[in-house]
């Protein structure tokens, strides 16, 4: 797969010394998923194994790639503002930037007054405080991945669109062990030892092909774009956790969109389906229009330019999928990021890199590991869909 899980990880093979490594996309790159993703980066999360990753990540799309490449990955810098609309929310917000503190993130707490000062379009009557996090930003999928693909050639890596894949052969060795033994495609087939899934919403197809479960659904997953908005330049991206709502600076307007309360699952995954959207479901997505309003009230006499509503998979416990397979060796996932791939690629595919090579992650990587499920659960699609 072509998306951002599978360009990170192939960069960071080559990085490792895998020259041999070879990317499949069935299409082009950044088709799926990652080519209409909102492309945003917050530094801080609960955990301080994803502060990791995610700093990571910004170290090679804020820096790494255009040094390797020349090529700007789309990189904008222009801050991050997590609202707290109660008590309980401030004091999270305050423990994660002591967290942040300790690996060097930049943030400040600020009150509803400083708020309205950093960003005088936003509604602060109901606020108790906010997070602010400078150095938090967006990157452009297209961009990103073009930067990925041709520092990891330059390695000797290699990246070959148009190349469906249909089917992965397996082989029992001595011991009654599954392994990987080669890829096959329309072209010709790959001897490997070694696959890594970062298929996206087409994952569980690709795992079906070696008999491998893979964990996750597929669901529509959207944003709108506003019409121009008068003093919104330079403006933070803004994250209301309680209202499930985040507004994305786009030049001189908002993406807004959120996680869905009652999401539509895309119950047959069509494979032509490279640079599709599905049509917006208004009932779905005006909780996040509401949430938007409350939040910057200019919204509500702006107009929506353009709607974007495509393919997200989900897993059962909102953590992506990582790891060796336990039923088949040789075969990696890296999948189901619950629309925070781009986010979570540099650091996630530094690891999946150093899973192949030296046979475990660098960082403790057991949320993410897919052995984390019981088999029994793994392909229980009731199970999966109500989590």
């Amino acid at each position: 797969g072509g998306g951002s899980l599978g360009c990170q990880t192939l960069y960071h093979l080559a990085k490792l010394g895998v020259t041999g490594a070879v990317l499949l996309e069935r299409e082009r790159l950044t088709s799926g998923t990652t080519w209409h993703t909102a492309g945003l980066l917050w530094q801080l999360r609960p955990s301080d194994v994803e502060v990791e990753l995610l700093a990571h990540t910004r170290r090679v799309v804020s820096r790494d790639l255009e040094e390797e490449t020349g090529l700007h990955t789309g990189w904008i810098q222009n801050g991050g503002l997590f609202v707290a609309s109660n008590r309980q929310r401030l004091d999270e917000y305050k423990r994660l930037m002591s967290l942040g503190k300790a690996y060097g993130v930049e943030s400040h707490v600020l009150s509803p007054a400083e708020t309205k000062a950093l960003y005088p379009l936003m509604n602060v009557d109901d606020l108790y405080g906010t997070l602010y996090v400078p150095q938090d930003g967006t990157m452009d999928p297209a961009g990103t991945c073009t930067a990925l693909s041709r520092a990891a050639a330059a390695r000797g890596a290699q990246v070959i669109e148009n190349c469906p894949v249909s089917g992965i052969r397996v082989r029992t060795d001595d011991f009654g062990v599954r392994r990987v033994a080669a890829v096959e495609t329309e072209h010709g087939s790959i001897q490997t030892p070694c696959v890594v899934n970062c298929a996206g919403v087409w994952a569980g197809a690709v795992g079906r092909m070696a008999g491998v479960k893979v964990p996750l659904v597929a669901m529509h997953h959207a944003y709108v774009v506003t019409e121009r908005i008068e003093g919104i330049q330079n403006m933070p991206n803004v994250r209301d956790h309680d209202a499930s709502v985040y507004l994305r600076l786009q030049g001189d307007a908002l993406s807004v969109g959120g996680y869905e309360t009652n999401p539509i699952f895309w119950e047959e995954v069509s494979d032509k389906f490279a640079f599709g959207l599905f049509d917006l479901d208004w009932d779905v997505f005006s909780p996040h229009i509401e949430g938007a309003v409350n939040r910057v009230p200019v919204l509500e006499k702006t107009g929506v330019k353009s709607t974007v509503c495509g393919p997200e998979s989900f897993t059962p416990d909102h953590k992506p999928l990582m790891g060796e397979a336990p039923e088949l060796r040789g075969f990696y996932l890296g999948c189901g990021f619950n629309s925070a791939g781009m986010m979570l690629g540099g650091g996630c595919g530094r690891e999946l890199a150093h899973w192949i090579v030296h046979g475990r992650p660098e960082k403790d990587m057991y949320s993410y590991d897919i052995r984390r499920f019981h088999p029994q659960l793994a392909d229980h699609r009731r199970w999966i869909r109500e989590r």
